[in-house]
């Protein structure tokens, strides 16, 4: 017996309160979130502006002097440009753009080992395609020559800090989705008597202890001439479990709008698939969903075996666990 995947009669009812769970949510969260962004990139555009002269000396020798302006210049043009469109455009290659914007704890920086000649060439390149496509509705006086008033340089760097704020605003939605979703599941799991552990404990997973779980596992899967690393949110060993039985796997997937869906369940399945290759046909990947999940993503979840639980109710793992679940499957959202 299934956990959800087999009631296509709840389906719409529990998309509705995850809807409305996941929204509560973000109203909560994204508005403080975009204000401190705004914060950031208000400095960061008028430091980019004074470093430019207003936009009019985008040249290779400021980008060399200044690589971090890059991700402010690529906000600018008409349409914005993504990263990948500018390395198109521009002829140069992924690793000079990230070193310029700079990733994770690395700052923006331009790569060591390039040679001069070539990356004098690749700067001009992002200049020119930067000249050429710049938004002259918004930045008039590029074709008019001369330095802007006051209120036309307030307006058009307000214009590029809301585009910054939304790239930066949504990755960082991302990351506390992940974050909340885990810490629920940890906490429901720690209300049960279960016991996380480090994921060095977990690396052979039949070994795990029953009752213990671990967040962010990475596994190899895959045939075994061509593993790869699939990363597991959380692997739980339920209690009762023998020993070298497999523990089940969880994801927690959450949606702030309607997706592809054919992409999202298609890599569900390419991961259920290559964990299967390594740990058999019996393992059990559940979801926890939160979120726009309508019943084609629903449907095809179930097609492919792969079962799920709603954040909005989490006590449904009590049955994946073999533990009676503290509220009824009718019950109040947690």
């Amino acid at each position: 017996m299934g956990l959800n995947s087999d009631k296509p009669h709840l389906w719409k009812a529990d998309v509705e309160k995850s809807i409305d769970f996941y929204n509560d949510w973000f109203l909560r969260f994204a508005p403080e979130t975009y204000r401190q962004q705004r914060k950031i990139r208000t400095k960061e555009v008028i430091a980019a502006f004074e470093k430019t002269a207003d936009l009019t000396q985008i040249t290779p020798d400021i980008l060399r002097q200044n690589p971090g302006v890059l991700p402010m210049l690529r906000m600018i043009t008409a349409p914005p440009l993504a990263r990948d469109r500018l390395m198109g455009l521009s002829y140069v290659g992924k690793n000079l753009i990230e070193s310029m914007e700079g990733k994770d704890a690395k700052p923006p920086r331009l790569p060591s080992r390039m040679p001069a000649a070539e990356l004098t060439e690749a700067l001009t390149r992002i200049c020119d395609v930067i000249a050429e496509v710049a938004d002259r509705d918004l930045f008039p006086w590029l074709d008019e020559g001369g330095r802007p008033d006051e209120v036309a340089l307030d307006r058009a760097a307000t214009v590029v800090v809301d585009r910054l704020c939304g790239a930066a605003a949504d990755p960082i939605i991302r990351n506390a989705q992940e974050k909340r979703q885990l810490t629920a599941i940890g906490r429901w799991l720690k209300r049960q008597g279960y016991r996380q552990i480090s994921t060095e404990e977990a690396r052979d997973p039949r070994s795990m202890s029953a009752g213990t779980y671990t967040f962010r596992l990475g596994l190899p899967a895959g045939k075994s001439k061509a593993t790869v690393s699939v990363p597991i949110d959380c692997v739980i060993k339920p209690v009762g479990s023998a020993a070298g039985e497999m523990p089940v796997f969880i994801d927690g997937k959450s949606a702030g709008a309607t997706l592809n869906i054919f992409k999202r369940w298609k890599e569900d399945a390419q991961k259920f698939t290559q964990l299967k290759m390594c740990y058999g046909r019996d393992l059990r990947l559940v979801l926890v969903l939160c979120g726009y999940f309508g019943p084609e993503d629903l449907g095809s979840e179930a097609a492919e075996g792969i079962d799920w639980v709603w954040e909005h109710r989490l006590a449904d793992l009590g049955g994946l666990l073999s533990l009676a679940p503290k509220n009824s499957h009718h019950g109040k959202p947690r």
